[in-house]
Parts: C-alpha cells; sequence; structure tokens
C-alpha cells in the first residue's frame, strides 16, 4: 500500500455496518468479564487497553497508521514533539550516560538536552554535523547511548546526511534518533537509509491546521538491542515481573518499554479527541504537502532574486548547499520551510515581518496559513551566541512558513513588506 492510500486507510478497518469515520472513544477506562485477564493486561501478556495514560483504541487507531507511514514496528503517540524527544532518549539513557546530537537543531530541544538532561545527570555533546567521520568519531565515549539528528533542521534547513550517521552510530553499537517532522514520512522515511527511531511533532506538517499539539515515536524494530550496550532491554523489569523485553518483544522490544514503563510513569499520552484531529489531518497530507513544496519553491526562488535578502536556506533550490543531499533524502520536496536573512540590521528583519499582511507572526510552523517567526528573538532566544552560531542562526535570520494560500499572494505580500525597506529591491518575474 503506497503511502498515499497509507494516510486514508491504515489504523482504522471499520466492519460491516460499523462508522466510516475513526470513532472517538472518550473514556479513561474499559471494562473487561474477569479480574484475570485485567492482571493479563498488566503482566503484558495479553492485548487490550488497561487505562488511557498508556493507551486507548483512537490513539492506537493513529499510532498504526503513523507506524506504517514510517515503515516501523510500532508507534507512540504523546502529547507533544518535546514530549516525543525526552521518550525517545529517556527510554534507553540513565543518570551518567552520554549521547551525541547535531548542533542544528531546534532551540527547544537544545535546551531540553543540555539543560533539563544535564540536570538528569545526562550529558550530551553536540557536534558539526558536516564534520568527517573521524572528527564524529572522537566525540564517542565508552558511555554514549544514542546519536540524535534531524532530517532538516528547524531552522538552519541544513539536511542530515542519515546513511552517514547511521553508520557512524551503528559502528559505536548506539542507535539513530532521527526528527523527521519537516518531511513528515511523505517526503522521507529515514528508515529506508539506517535510522532506528524517528520522532515528530505531530503539531506541526502532520496536523497541519494548528489544532492540537502532539507527538510521536516510531520504532523501526531493526537496532538489535542485545548487543551488549543496553541492558533495560535483557534484563528483567522487576515493575513487570521480571519481564525481559528483547524475549517477549523481540523487534518491537523499544516501543513496548517506551509505552508501558515510560509512559507509564511520565503521563505524556494525548487524548483521544486529540488523535481524532491528527488523523483528519493524516488525511490529507500527501495533498497538503506537495501545495506546500511548489509554494515555498517559488518563494524562496523569489527571495533569492531580491537584493535586500542576504542569503536564502532552502534545500529545494538549485546551488542550496544542501541541494544534493536533498535531492537524495527528499526527491518529492524538502517542506514548505524556508529560512532567510534580510540585509542590514536585525531591525530590517523584524521592520519586513512587521509590515507583512498575509503572513502572520505566530511562535508556529508548518501551518496550512503563512506565517513567520524571528528564531533569535523567539525559539532559540535562550540559546548563547556560540550556540546560535552553530545551530546556523544570525541575528537576521527569518523563518518564512510557506502555506497554502495562491502563491502569487503570497509573493506580492512579500514584495510590499520588502518595499517598505530602505534598500533596492529587483523585480520579481516568474
Amino acid at each position: 500500500m503506497r503511502i498515499e492510500t497509507q494516510c486514508l486507510h491504515e489504523g482504522y478497518h471499520p466492519g460491516n455496518g460499523e462508522p466510516s469515520a475513526l470513532p472517538i472513544y472518550q473514556s479513561t477506562t474499559f471494562r473487561y468479564d474477569s479480574t484475570e485477564h485485567i492482571g493479563k493486561l498488566f503482566d503484558l501478556t495479553a492485548a487490550g487497553h488497561m487505562y488511557s495514560r498508556i493507551s486507548n483504541p483512537t490513539v492506537a487507531a493513529v499510532e498504526e497508521k503513523i507506524a506504517a507511514m514510517e515503515g516501523g514496528v510500532g508507534a507512540l503517540c504523546t502529547t507533544s514533539g518535546q514530549a516525543a524527544t525526552m521518550i525517545s532518549l529517556m527510554n534507553i539513557l540513565k543518570e551518567g550516560d552520554h549521547f551525541i546530537s547535531t548542533a542544528s537543531i531546534y532551540g527547544g530541544t537544545i535546551n531540553l538536552f543540555a539543560v533539563t538532561l544535564k540536570r538528569f545527570g545526562i550529558e550530551c555533546t553536540f557536534v558539526d554535523q558536516e564534520l568527517p567521520e573521524e572528527e564524529i568519531q572522537k566525540m564517542f565515549k565508552p558511555n554514549t547511548k544514542a546519536v540524535f539528528g534531524e532530517t532538516i533542521a528547524n531552522p538552519a534547513l541544513s539536511v542530515l546526511d542519515i546513511e552517514k550517521w547511521a553508520a557512524i552510530a551503528h559502528k559505536n553499537n548506539v542507535p539513530l534518533i532521527v526528527d523527521n517532522t519537516f518531511p513528515t514520512p511523505y517526503l522521507c522515511r529515514p528508515f529506508e537509509f539506517g535510522a532506528d527511531i524517528v520522532v515528530h511533532s505531530t503539531s506541526k506538517y502532520m496536523d497541519g491546521h494548528a489544532v492540537q499539539m502532539g507527538g510521536v515515536i516510531v520504532d523501526s524494530g531493526n537496532f538489535d538491542w542485545k548487543n551488549g550496550n543496553f541492558p533495560e532491554f535483557t534484563e528483567p523489569d522487576e515493575s513487570y515481573h521480571g519481564i525481559v523485553y528483547t524475549d517477549s518483544f523481540e523487534k518491537a522490544a523499544y516501543i513496548t518499554k517506551a509505552r508501558v514503563q515510560m509512559m507509564r510513569d511520565m503521563g505524556a499520552y494525548p487524548t483521544a479527541n486529540a488523535a481524532f484531529l491528527l488523523n483528519l489531518g493524516l488525511e490529507t497530507l500527501p495533498v497538503r504537502m506537495d501545495r506546500h513544496c511548489s509554494n515555498a519553491l517559488k518563494v524562496a526562488e523569489y527571495f533569492k532574486k531580491s537584493e535586500k535578502v542576504e542569503f536564502v536556506n532552502y534545500p529545494g533550490l538549485e546551488g542550496d548547499k544542501y541541494h544534493e543531499l536533498a535531492k537524495k533524502y527528499l526527491p518529492l520536496g524538502t517542506c514548505g520551510v524556508i529560512s532567510l536573512s534580510i540585509e542590514g540590521s536585525r531591525e530590517n528583519a523584524i521592520k519586513f515581518m512587521d509590515s507583512l499582511k498575509l503572513a502572520s507572526n505566530e511562535v508556529h510552523v508548518a501551518d496550512i496559513r503563512t506565517c513567520v517567526l524571528h528564531p533569535a528573538s523567539s525559539t532559540h532566544r535562550q540559546l548563547t551566541d556560540e550556540q546560535l552560531a552553530a545551530a546556523g542562526i544570525t541575528p537576521g535570520l527569518i523563518r518564512f512558513s510557506v502555506g497554502l494560500e495562491n502563491v502569487d499572494d503570497i509573493i506580492e505580500d512579500i514584495e510590499q513588506a520588502l518595499a517598505t525597506l530602505n534598500l533596492d529591491a529587483k523585480p520579481y518575474t516568474v
């Protein structure tokens, strides 16, 4: 089944006379015929939903759909992308452990890694993703347990060489975790290039309409958790009467542990209604992503021609630093997000943004409506100048998220906003 069809038909399979649309199971609890059956649920020896903090039929249908879209063995939805990232790592890390992350990632994720996880005794080393393999190898330590990167970095728009990073991670017997939020599985499926775990902020393109928060973790089922580095998967879990995840769940050991142990204790599971809304977004994902990509390419080309724009980052553009990697990993398009820097000062960037009429200033991205953000003063505000530079963020950098409006209307809005700046601009030509 191709992904366009999966978006519509995977996850929920109505029987004879049942609703065509995914039902909302708005219940925290589920009834069973015997205490014995409930006991088996808590022993993880029977299938079913014990409580909606761990699983729910509506959410489970969406998890199954996303797992199919990514080509994984299972998925776990969360209340936000941040929760997905945190749980994906906490599932394999403990006090005293170390992991490596590329530096060009979302500011909130940098804060999670550098500040919050540090409080738990977990160390992160940030690495320039462009470094050669031998330099990256020097960053590994005996206690390194994972590698993390973003398929397309937010907001630098750099493209991760997934095969390169997967090879390095696997050489050191650790998994590669990839944040695939911007491309979505419609544009890139990281498992096909060696990634082991994928996370998403489903609040972005997967939902697409900015109506609810969410995240998801997807397990490829391919990583060997029995390689000696991860005893939490191969030794008895006393909180489940000594169950061994790799013995009982084999390829699904990682995602099962994330659900029944991490989600059980952290309680970051989404509501049935949130999953229902997410499913509506997923059903139209391929159609929307095609339009986002085509609109964004035209807008990026316009920005590139303007003398008032210092530089444009968009991997879909000919001549972009990451264009060749984009052709390899993202042949259908790269997403609807562009980063650019207005010529001159930060004040020029802010004046341009405040002069936009169709596009709105929002702390959001990947919406059906065009929106803009100044990362240095918002999403990445907490970073030092050095961290901003490592993340590819200049003082005048703007994140421009191209929506589904008529592209000529978007460009006309940009044109009038640029005209407010006291700089000469080249006229736009199609």
